[in-house]
């Protein structure tokens, strides 16, 4: 009998066991479908949904609106010239397509300058983008954007702008302004009043609490060169006689237009990381605005004394700051940007008639445009090339790029409130450098703007 049922054990084995086997392997190969499904699923899920790349810190940077999310798109969803652009250069430097070569040929200006040139070849050309009915401005823009190699006309001779006599410590400003070759008028009220060179005594707000500020100030305007031909004279011969007497004029030899404004940053970073490095802080403006020197002077000062100022002097900028701007697409105004050019907000960015940063973050925006295309408006061009340093300009309500609001020009001491403001005339550069001379008794103490806006804004991050 035990004989027997030993028997059919074993034919009970032989048949089940492969039975049991075949079915465990299907609930295996069950689970493995069913998890591969969810996994695909989501993985699809986040295709979809990464449309795009938040640059790091703009979600913890409560100082600032967060970048519009169609600046830092991955894929395009449109055919926009610059965009196509700039796109192929920003997926080879980008952590996430590529995080081993985030740094390659960072260096190497050779090889950010064939990124650039490959770039084009990455792109429709021109002729298929309707190029010939761009206005004429866009046109000329687009055939040169290419350039940034062009020699310098006249520079100070060796030294960072004008006003380097018995200096005996390194310059805290320079200033850089834009002008034109025509603008004489604007230069020379500029150098006898707000624009003056040398040691520069700051004014603070209560003269009771020290020792008075002070700084080097330099000076350098920023020049093109006109078309003879369209100009109906040749300035260069007075243009030369002034870069002699006063040392302070830095032309290249391009086209000064309007959307040639952004060339004039880019040599100018460069032109100053040559020259300039020990210089403290930039203020690049036009020749067109009115600036309180001894308050700008002290602010700058109470910067370099802040706690690590070391580390946030390296991302420093502030002016009159504008968040998600859109381009204009009116065809008559000077900043009209077709959508075939360009499409999407503009990144976060300092109003160009007037803003300041530091040395440090100059020549770090000098490395950065190597890698970024030339935009037609210069101001949206620098906050470019922030968003891609990580950085962002800080807001200050004391520039005032749009000038006072409503009435408030006609409050006593109104210009003593104020670092900057535009716009100006030559001759009102003059009498309100008088005024502010004669009314700086009864308006020292004073606050600047962004004081009176702290104090009833206590939460707002200036």
């Amino acid at each position: 009998m035990a004989r027997y049922h030993c028997y059919w054990r074993k034919v009970l084995m032989c048949v089940c066991t492969p039975c049991i086997c075949l079915a465990l392997l299907f609930v295996y190969i069950t689970v493995m479908l069913c998890m591969d499904m969810t996994t695909t699923a989501t993985a699809g899920k986040q295709i979809l949904e990464a449309h795009y790349f938040v640059a790091p810190g703009t979600l913890r940077n409560k100082s600032v609106a967060a970048l519009p999310k169609t600046f830092w798109k991955l894929y395009s969803n449109g055919d926009a010239f610059w965009n196509q652009l700039q796109l192929a250069i920003d997926r080879r430097f980008n952590p996430i397509l590529r995080p081993n070569n985030i740094k390659m040929g960072s260096e190497d200006a050779t090889f950010h300058e064939s990124l650039l040139s490959q770039s084009f070849s990455e792109v429709i050309n021109l002729e298929q983008r309707n190029f010939d009915k761009l206005p004429q401005q866009l046109q000329d823009f687009m055939r040169h954007m290419q350039k940034r190699d062009y020699p310098i006309v006249f520079q100070p001779d060796g030294v960072c702008g004008a006003g380097v006599k018995d200096e005996k410590e390194a310059p805290l400003l320079l200033l850089a302004i834009k002008t034109t070759e025509l603008s004489f008028k604007n230069r020379q009220a500029i150098r006898q009043t707000w624009g003056q060179v040398g040691w520069i005594a700051g004014q603070k707000s209560n003269r009771s609490r020290g020792v008075e500020s002070g700084g080097y100030v330099r000076r350098v305007f920023l020049l093109g060169k006109e078309d003879p031909e369209e100009l109906g004279m040749n300035l260069s011969e007075l243009l030369h006689m002034e870069s002699k007497h006063y040392g302070d004029i830095l032309q290249w030899d391009f086209k000064d237009t309007f959307f040639n404004l952004t060339l004039k940053d880019v040599l100018f970073w460069n032109w100053f990381s040559h020259f300039c490095n020990r210089t403290h802080f930039v203020l690049k403006g036009d020749d067109d605005v009115f600036v309180n020197t001894p308050k700008m002077i002290a602010y700058l000062q109470d910067q370099l004394r802040k706690p690590e100022a070391h580390k946030t002097i390296n991302e420093f900028m502030t002016g009159d700051v504008i968040d998600a701007a859109v381009p204009h697409r009116v065809n008559k105004s000077k900043y009209f940007i077709p959508e075939g050019f360009y499409k999407g907000y503009y990144p976060t960015y300092a109003g160009g008639g007037g803003v300041i940063y530091s040395g440090v973050l100059t020549q770090r925006l000098h490395h950065i445009s190597k890698r970024v295309h030339l935009f037609p408006i210069d101001d949206v061009y620098v906050g470019m090339c922030m968003t891609r340093l990580n950085a962002y300009p800080i807001h200050n309500p004391a520039f005032l790029t749009f000038d006072f609001p409503e009435k408030e020009e006609d409050e006593p001491c109104s210009y003593h409130k104020i670092l900057l403001v535009h716009k100006r005339s030559p001759s009102q550069l003059i009498r309100l450098w008088a005024d502010m001379k004669k009314t700086l008794p009864q308006c020292w103490d004073v606050p600047l703007r962004a004081e009176i806006e702290k104090v009833n804004k206590p939460e707002r991050q200036d």
